[in-house]
C-alpha cells in the first residue's frame, strides 16, 4: 500500500475539510470537516490523507 499524502495546514485553511478545494476530481469523496487543532494533526476517515497544523492557532471569538 502506498503512503498517503501529508498536508500542512495553517490558520488560513480553517475550518479544515477534506477533500480540499484543490483536490483532483477523481479523488473526491463526501466532505467531512476535521478538527486539526485538537492534537495538531488529523487523518481523513475516507482517504487517509494526514493533515498537520503548522503555525499559531487562531484565537477564539469573544
Amino acid at each position: 500500500m502506498a503512503d498517503q499524502a501529508t498536508v500542512e495546514i495553517t490558520a488560513h485553511d480553517l475550518p479544515l475539510h477534506c477533500p480540499t478545494p484543490d483536490a483532483p476530481l477523481w479523488s473526491q469523496h463526501p466532505r467531512v470537516f476535521l478538527d486539526v487543532l485538537k492534537t495538531g494533526e488529523v487523518v481523513c476517515p475516507y482517504c487517509s490523507t494526514k493533515y498537520v497544523f503548522k503555525g499559531e492557532a487562531p484565537k477564539g471569538h469573544h
